[in-house]
C-alpha cells in the first residue's frame, strides 16, 4: 500500500456514478495502490451478458480495473473465462475518489474500445456525451473529457495502452 489507503488482497466496493446515480456497484479485490493509481479485479458485474457488437462481456469474464487520481479516465482490460484477453474498455471519468474500502468514478460519457489484437480502436458514446449537457454545466470538465478521449485513442493506437496500465504485471 502507498498513501492511498488500499491494501492488496482487501476488497472494495467500486461504484460508477452517472449524473449523480450510481449506474453500477460491485465488490473487487485490490491488486495494488501506490497512492496515485490503484488496480483492482474484479468479475463482470453485469446481471446479464451484453453484446456492444464489437465485444461481448459474459458471465466469467474477468475486468482488472485501473483507477487514477490524477487522470480523467480508468482503463479496464478485459479477459475471457479461458483468460484470453478480449480488449481493453476506457471509461472518461472524472479523477477516482479512492476512500477506504470503495473506489468512486463519475461517468462522462464517452468510451474507447482497444482490441486484444490492437487491430481496432474505437471511440463510443460521443452522442450521449454531446446530449448530456456537460459542456452547458461544466465547460472545464468537457474540454478534460474530449482531451482524455483523444489521449487514450493516441496511446491506444501507438501501442501503449497496455505499458500505462503496467503491461502484463496484473
Amino acid at each position: 500500500m502507498g498513501d492511498g489507503g488500499l491494501t492488496a488482497g482487501e476488497d472494495v466496493t467500486v461504484r460508477l456514478v452517472k449524473r449523480g446515480r450510481t449506474k453500477v456497484r460491485y465488490t473487487a479485490a485490490v491488486l495494488a495502490d501506490d497512492g496515485r493509481h490503484a488496480v483492482v479485479r474484479a468479475p463482470w458485474a453485469g446481471a446479464a451478458d451484453r453484446d456492444f457488437g464489437f465485444v461481448r462481456f459474459e458471465s466469467g469474464d474477468v475486468f482488472t480495473e485501473h483507477y487514477w487520481r490524477d487522470r480523467w479516465y480508468a482503463v479496464k482490460e478485459v479477459r475471457a473465462a479461458d483468460g484470453s484477453v478480449k480488449g481493453w474498455y476506457c471509461d472518461v471519468t472524472r479523477p477516482a475518489e479512492v476512500g477506504p474500502g470503495d473506489i468512486v468514478v463519475e461517468d462522462l460519457d464517452l468510451d474507447l474500445w482497444l482490441s486484444a489484437d490492437g487491430g481496432t480502436v474505437l471511440r463510443l458514446d460521443e452522442d450521449e456525451f454531446a446530449a448530456s449537457g456537460l459542456q452547458e454545466r461544466d465547460p472545464v470538465a468537457a474540454e478534460l473529457a474530449r482531451r482524455s478521449l483523444d489521449e487514450l485513442e493516441t496511446l491506444a493506437r501507438a501501442g501503449e495502452l497496455t505499458e500505462l496500465c503496467g503491461g502484463a504485471r496484473w
